[in-house]
């Protein structure tokens, strides 16, 4: 005799074990740091992202699109092999309403009976269901302060949060962001999921007969709806029609849907109607007629993984994470921005000799580890650096601003009735490792016509 267990499914506690394995991850990742750096950390308060346990400066967020363009890449992927999966098994919004409803709600302070009917909320139970409210807006705090050091780093998260009336706009932020949760999970809900998340608009485009989805097998079950949706009967008639019309995969969908009427954008992937109808088909000796399986697979017989959708969007992938890493080796140790001042030139008059000078602004800034001197030399051997006459030392991860000036001697140059704009590279360098940290900019050097400069000496 077949055992009975053999046709169980238990998706409800893989579900439960994946949201406690990503919750632990994202609680703790912030955390985590290699050489003074984070995993993932977008800092607008210094200015910086850390990224693979790299630094950057925002002047790097080049880097992003390349980020983004993964992620969104990815999502891609996912919901053409495995249909809405991240809905059901790793959105927030999933894995903290289970945790609420579940968890604190049936487990804890046995507001529910159980977890198998989710169409009905149960009625009173006042002091209860506050003393859930309570729990749960503790707890949202925990994860919007959470949400918050992925962009101040818990290092400095708590040191703000020792001072409140210095840091308003934090605490603010965090006290919005739990509102929100709270307010989300306990009375919106997963209307969420059927009336405000977009996903689910999008994602049914990017289905083939290939994608893996929660579908009721009819050639097994019977028929309870027609091709037009329309229900026909609460069970099957035919003879060897297994489905018995109990409800219980009705009765336990979290987004109030019928299953057995084919795939719908409300349906969230979390297969607890194929574990409701496994524990009722396993009476029989027979597996459940819900299923996590394809189109292709429940008629014709394997699922093909590897098809032209699946392997493009591995293909950009990959391209995009290989264009990620070239980009990211070739981030220069030293940034720099120049800008000219706004007047043309400077003239002065030294030992009966008109010297022009331009002034500069230089926004220099160490991304390196360590402290460097920095100074700087042009291609044009004419044009010398007048000031700074020092090199400037700038801590590391640390920016400084600089006015440069750039002069040049009366006859360096052709006279000419107009003023002259003369192409100049200003080579920037670290005097302790010039042949590794040094960078190169194009500007130009405004040389005045030759009235101005006799003008001058008179």
């Amino acid at each position: 005799m077949p055992d009975k267990s053999n046709f169980l499914t238990n998706y409800t506690k893989k579900r439960y074990f994946v949201f406690s394995f990503i919750a632990l991850v994202a609680l703790i990742l912030p955390f985590i740091r290699i050489g003074g750096n984070h995993f993932f950390l977008l800092s607008f308060d210094k200015k910086e992202l850390h990224l693979l346990f790299s630094v950057f400066s925002t002047q790097e967020l080049f880097l992003m699109p390349f980020v983004l363009i993964m992620v969104f890449l990815g999502v891609f992927f996912i919901t053409t092999l495995g249909g809405r999966i991240w809905c059901g098994w790793a959105c927030p919004q999933t894995s903290f309403r289970a945790f609420y409803r579940d968890f604190i709600c049936t487990k804890l302070l046995k507001i529910r009976k159980n977890i198998k009917n989710k169409q009905v909320n149960p009625s009173g139970q006042f002091a209860k269901k506050l003393a859930a409210n309570l729990i749960w807006a503790c707890l949202t705090l925990l994860m919007a302060s959470n949400f918050m050091w992925y962009f101040i780093p818990p290092e400095d998260f708590f040191k703000y949060l020792a001072n409140p009336s210095d840091h308003l706009l934090m605490i603010g932020i965090v006290l919005g962001i739990a509102l929100f949760i709270f307010t989300d999970i306990v009375f919106i809900a997963e209307n969420f999921c059927i009336y405000i998340c977009p996903y689910a608009r999008v994602q049914s485009v990017m289905f083939d007969e290939n994608t893996f989805q929660v579908i009721y097998d009819e050639k097994r079950g019977g028929k309870i709806y027609d091709e037009k949706h329309n229900k026909i009967n609460d069970r099957p008639t035919g003879k060897n029609d297994e489905c018995i019309g109990c409800l219980a995969c009705v009765k336990i969908c979290p987004t109030h849907i019928d299953i057995r009427r084919g795939m719908q954008l409300e349906c969230i992937n979390c297969l607890e109607c194929a574990d409701a109808c496994s524990s009722i088909m396993a009476r029989k000796n027979r597996p459940s007629l819900v299923r996590w399986t394809s189109e292709y697979a429940l008629n014709n017989g394997k699922t093909k993984i590897l098809r032209f959708r699946t392997v493009a969007y591995m293909i950009a992938l990959s391209i995009a994470f290989i264009a990620l890493l070239i980009v990211g080796s070739k981030r220069e140790t030293m940034l720099l921005n120049i800008n000219r001042d706004s007047s043309f030139y400077n003239l002065k008059v030294e030992n009966s000799q008109v010297v022009i000078e331009n002034n500069y602004i230089f926004l220099i800034e160490n991304t390196d580890k360590v402290a460097h001197e920095f100074y700087f030399e042009t291609n044009n051997d004419k044009i010398s650096v007048k000031k700074p006459k020092k090199p400037v030392k700038i801590d590391a991860r640390k920016k400084d601003k600089i006015i440069v000036t750039l002069e040049a001697n009366e006859g360096a140059f052709e006279k000419s009735s107009v003023d002259i704009t003369i192409p100049l590279v200003i080579n920037a360098y670290a005097t302790d490792n010039k042949e590794n940290i040094n960078v190169k900019r194009d500007t130009i050097f405004v040389y005045p016509k030759n009235s101005v400069i006799e003008n001058k000496l008179k």
